[in-house]
């Protein structure tokens, strides 16, 4: 029995800064509150956290998430799930990868495991990424 097909969504950009300045955004509670939302994000893997903003219809406001790894400043995976049973159901993961490159670093996130029921989500996350990682590379320029 084969397995559902599920989609990802991936963001790349090259940031001119260091990968050690985006890795601070990246794993800092309260800097991710500045680029994406509230937060008690430690980066230790197995720590559960919760992204929290306004709730709006169909969903509670509340993201679940597990650290999975953590490799600074290199690779940072967490899980990333509805808040509560009136939610979605939504299961994804998250990977930030950091490159060293010419003139910066390559960043790339990936928000995987969307499945066909999420389609809801998939569309509203892909349209937003974008616009999320430009934030961050905003905050992690602000850095000293």
């Amino acid at each position: 029995m084969s397995m559902p097909a599920t989609r990802s969504i991936v963001v790349e950009r090259l940031m001119p800064h260091p990968a050690e300045k985006i890795w601070r955004a990246l794993t800092s509670a309260p800097l991710i509150a500045e680029w994406l939302m509230q937060n008690d994000f430690e980066p230790v893997a197995g720590h559960h956290f919760t992204f929290r903003a306004t709730p709006v219809p169909g969903w509670s406001g509340v993201t679940n998430c597990v650290v999975l790894e953590v490799q600074p400043p290199r690779r940072l995976v967490y899980s990333w799930g509805d808040g509560t049973e009136s939610d979605s159901g939504l299961k994804t993961v998250v990977t930030w990868t950091l490159t060293p490159a010419d003139g910066g670093t390559h960043v790339r996130m990936e928000q995987s495991g969307f499945r066909p029921q999420d389609e809801g989500g998939y569309r509203g996350m892909g349209g937003g990424w974008p616009r999320i990682v430009a934030k961050l590379e905003t905050i992690a320029g602000g850095l000293v």
